[in-house]
């Protein structure tokens, strides 16, 4: 009788507490994503480096390091797509470049987001910060605004914002949210919750561009009153420390949270408050990582008070590489390089423009101190969630996302990511398998040297490096391996066509196979934003 005894009072002690049994089998989820932060700009991923980031060492320290992980574009407006929705932004009709702060919604109606799935499991969705993803403002009579190009200085002024707009964040499974539109150095520069802003622009100007050189502004056009650009990142956090009290209680009880929190930080306008002045030793670019490595501090502060450290899944990185804005000359010129080893920088198809920092914590179930080389893409975290809390994903949604949950667990039976698309600002394409990197075109695609329409006479189309052998991409190998350069055109042209790159049967979202022709044919400059 004794053993019957010992099983009915383990059962029991079982049934005792079972929400925080539930607790944690789903835990909370908070995406940090930072804005224009090199991978060069993060210490662990960069020793040479001459930034301090303690906070974001902190989350590699405890959690993983994935070294391979890249974002599904080089630049913001995409990539912020493909993570949110686990599909190449370019099966979109945004084919380069970037939104407005008034460009109409992004997103499709009805298509599955990582937030609305999450919702669907019973969490609590909220969002705090730059959206970039469009949203549709009320256009005054006889006003226009750009649909997929940042708005002109006369359609500054086209939204009535006295009018709540539609088709937000709340509208793609958010339960809250509260940011600002676009980046930091577009219009309208108003603070926003939920459909509305919070306070009337009814002012006509601009911000400093960067703090201390008096002759860079940003874009001109409607502004709050006292609206200065530097409360935005403090704001944020503000925002976000207070959520995090608020849902405390509910998350340890068995009502997780998932949190979205895209900062400002440290895209331009680069503007470090008075305190982080000259804390770097090297420029005012140098000083805003420190703020932003500061502010995620305060984050990962306010989970160790509430209890939440141990089973919230803590992803911080970024959505491209670090911008031109940030003085590479300068910085360079002290030892520091923002994109660390890596080739080419934002808006490239080089390396520097989509390798990103890529750092997980999940103490609950994710040995600390370690180290992944596994391709990763930031259009993975819709997959991985989804395997995390036991969704089952349809065929119809996250058509490129691979979960990456086997590599957070250190499980090998399960087949990730093998292939990877890569897209720069003036729509030019790139594949990546195992070693090898296939960029269709002959330059950066990008900013960077040579430019689209700039490069050298005579340059071959394509550009084929062997990252295993050659990281810095130096090294031109399309004329010794055609034969590689064949096959991953054919598997870029399975992947466009197919409609999705993860195994599936949906197809209602192909595009012509010849897409990336387009890209490579292109004599139009991608400009700077």
């Amino acid at each position: 009788m004794r053993p019957f005894l010992t099983l009915l009072l383990s059962v029991a002690s079982v049934l005792s507490v079972p929400s925080q049994n539930r607790a944690a089998e789903k835990p909370n989820f908070l995406f940090i994503l930072c804005d224009d932060l090199g991978t060069g700009d993060v210490r662990c991923l960069n020793p040479e480096g001459k930034i301090a980031t303690p906070n974001m060492d902190r989350i590699a320290r405890e959690g993983m390091t994935f070294t391979d992980a890249h974002t599904p574009s080089s630049v913001c407006t995409p990539t912020r797509y493909g993570t949110l929705t686990g599909r190449y932004n370019w099966r979109t009709k945004l084919q380069n470049g970037v939104l407005g702060g008034l460009s109409p919604r992004l997103i499709e109606q009805g298509r599955l987001t990582v937030a609305s799935m999450l919702k669907a499991q019973g969490y609590h969705t909220a969002a705090i910060g730059k959206w970039h993803l469009g949203m549709d403002w009320v256009i005054k009579d006889g006003q226009t605004v750009s649909e997929l190009t940042i708005e002109s200085r006369e359609q500054a002024w086209s939204a009535d914002f006295t009018r709540p707009m539609k088709n937000g964040p709340t509208s793609v499974g958010f339960d809250r949210y509260f940011g600002i539109a676009a980046s930091l150095d577009m219009v309208p520069y108003v603070f926003i919750e939920n459909d509305h802003v919070t306070v009337q622009p009814t002012e006509d100007r601009e911000l400093e561009m960067v703090q201390g050189e008096p002759k860079k502004f940003t874009r001109k056009g409607p502004a709050a009153p006292g609206f200065t650009g530097y409360e935005v990142l403090p704001t944020f956090i503000d925002k976000t420390v207070a959520y995090l009290g608020e849902k405390a209680a509910d998350a340890k009880s068995g009502k997780p949270f998932f949190l979205y929190l895209p900062l400002t930080a440290p895209h331009t306008p680069i503007l470090p408050n008075p305190e982080w002045r000259g804390k770097s030793g090297l420029n005012q670019y140098g000083d805003f990582v420190m703020e932003t490595d500061a502010n995620i501090g305060r984050v990962l502060k306010a989970l160790d008070d509430h209890g939440l450290t141990e089973n919230t899944v803590v992803i911080m990185t970024s959505d491209n590489g670090c911008s031109p804005s940030a003085d590479y000359p300068a910085l360079l010129a002290k030892g520091h390089n923002p994109s660390g080893k890596y080739r080419g920088h934002k808006a490239d198809i080089y390396e520097g423009g989509h390798r990103v920092p890529f750092l997980v914590r999940w103490s609950a179930r994710v040995k600390a101190g370690q180290t992944s080389a596994q391709l990763t893409c930031l259009a993975d975290f819709t997959a991985t969630a989804a395997e995390i809390v036991g969704a089952k994903l349809p065929d119809d949604a996250a058509e490129d996302s691979f979960s990456f949950l086997p590599a957070l667990l250190g499980r090998t039976d399960k087949a990730m990511r093998q292939s990877l698309v890569h897209h720069s600002i003036g729509g030019f394409f790139a594949i990546r398998e195992g070693r090898w990197k296939l960029a269709l075109c002959p330059g950066s695609g990008g900013w960077s040297e040579p430019r689209p329409g700039k490069e050298p006479v005579g340059s071959p189309p394509v550009q084929l490096f062997d990252l295993d052998a050659d990281l810095g991409e130096t090294k031109n190998m399309q004329a010794d391996h055609p034969e590689i350069v064949a096959s991953l055109t054919k598997k870029l042209e399975t992947i466009i066509g197919s409609g999705r790159s993860t195994p599936g049967e949906n197809q209602a979202n192909a595009v012509p196979i010849d897409l990336w022709k387009k890209g490579a044919k292109s004599k139009t400059r991608a400009k700077r934003k």
